[in-house]
């Protein structure tokens, strides 16, 4: 028998050790990163978490990937590679670059803990960027015109804010009032994380130079209006349609900004000293029809938790990326879950602090390890967004607060030795 034959492979615990940001910009001549590089702001993050963890060697960390979506100009050249040598880690340390739309910072995440999982990785760094001023989603993009002329997709596809006036559409219960009153307090939420200091540990303060300015040190997120009303909200206009639903004040904006994460297998986040802030438990895409790229959690959620064995109700807490006020809540209406549950979203989401594409999935992480830290009552909770053309990604973790979390990952230990000693006998 090939050696190679002789054991079952082993399926290790994959876990988040750490992760971090820069502060988020708006988009645009006027925002804090106009003339700031988007590969810069990537190693911004990779050289903080190499700072926070010094019980972790720079040539311990077995791969570095980093995604974005518009991958051109200073978001190309495979920038998880360049971002690695630009961080100073050594040149032995490999990289890639990663594509799915909203969702790159996720996959990022999801493809390397495969890695880990299956054994060619221990520790890795992965994360996105999204430099929204630089780059304008869609820029530069070439759709191929069988699209349109075998109508392979609907034209509103490939335009965002369209497919969240067609979930309004699918979804009738979900007025723009309801909309509205997400979003207000999705940034009262915000707020009040800041208030109490809840965001600002996860940001990486970034210093950015401008022409007759100088410079500037950021350490707080441009996008939020806290003191937002309804009222104020329902002045505002429909830019997708005549009498629409959809609004700059209930929707994400247009962001500049970055994220990147330390994952690792458990064991060598015991022998290197790690913190391990939360446990993968499970995790699934899903595609839908693009011209409703907004219910893209739904099932991919449902997946992720058949895959779990875990029903909603095991889930204690939710971050759900807020692209629009309406995907939100179409996700809260299908599991049966109100609008203002205090288990989705505590921090208030990206209507409030920002979306920069490809980086978010990892925002989502930060917020609930923090979360699970203030919460040991919570075991499970889940990190969910859509993407556009008409997917949707969830990823379950679990609380190492939680009481039972000890039990729970010994019992697996013991179940893989098993593995391991039967497979060799055999």
């Amino acid at each position: 028998m090939s050696p190679t034959r002789s054991a079952q492979r082993i399926v290790r615990d994959v876990v988040f050790v750490d992760g971090v940001r820069t502060p988020f910009g708006k988009a645009g001549e006027k925002g804090i990163y106009a003339g700031t590089r988007a590969d810069d702001l990537v190693v911004k993050c990779i050289r903080e978490l190499m700072r926070r963890n010094p019980s972790l060697p720079a040539d311990r960390v077995d791969e570095v990937a980093i995604a974005a979506t518009t991958q051109t100009g200073d978001q190309g050249l495979t920038i998880g590679r360049t971002a690695a040598l630009l961080a100073g880690l050594p040149r032995t340390v490999p990289g890639f670059a990663i594509d799915r739309m909203c969702a790159g910072a996720m996959t990022a995440v999801t493809t390397t803990a495969s890695g880990i999982g299956f054994g060619a990785y221990d520790v890795v760094i992965a994360g996105g960027v999204e430099h929204m001023g630089n780059h304008p989603m869609g820029a530069g993009a070439d759709p191929n015109p069988r699209f349109m002329s075998e109508r392979l997709v609907d034209p509103a596809a490939l335009n965002m804010g369209n497919t969240a006036e067609n979930l309004h559409d699918r979804f009738p219960a979900i007025t723009k009032d309801r909309t509205d009153t997400y979003a207000a307090a999705s940034q009262a939420k915000l707020a009040a994380a800041y208030a109490n200091e809840q965001i600002q540990h996860d940001l990486v303060p970034v210093a950015t130079m401008k022409p007759g300015q100088g410079w500037t040190l950021h350490t707080t997120d441009e996008p939020p209006r806290p003191g937002t009303t309804v009222e104020d909200l329902a002045e505002l206009r429909t830019p997708f349609r005549a009498h629409g639903r959809v609004t700059a004040g209930n929707a994400a904006g247009l962001n500049d900004g970055a994220t990147a994460a330390v994952l690792a297998s458990a064991e060598a986040a015991e022998e290197l000293g790690l913190p391990v802030k939360m446990r993968l438990v499970s995790y699934a895409f899903a595609g839908v029809e693009p011209e409703v790229m907004g219910i893209g959690p739904v099932p991919a959620t449902e997946k992720a938790l058949k895959n779990a064995g875990l029903g909603i109700e095991d889930i204690g807490l939710f971050e759900i990326n807020e692209a629009f006020a309406v995907q939100v809540l179409s996700f809260l209406d299908h599991f049966g879950i109100a609008d203002d549950d205090p288990r989705v979203n505590r921090y208030g989401g990206a209507i409030a602090v920002g979306h920069p594409l490809a980086s978010s999935g990892v925002r989502l992480m930060n917020q609930l390890a923090r979360q699970f830290q203030e919460d040991p009552s919570v075991r499970y909770g889940i990190t969910t967004m859509c993407i556009g053309l008409g997917m949707g990604a969830t990823v379950i973790w679990e609380n190492p607060h939680h009481a039972d979390y000890a039990s729970s990952t010994s019992d697996q230990a013991t179940t893989a030795a098993t593995a391991v000693t039967e497979g060799a006998a055999a």
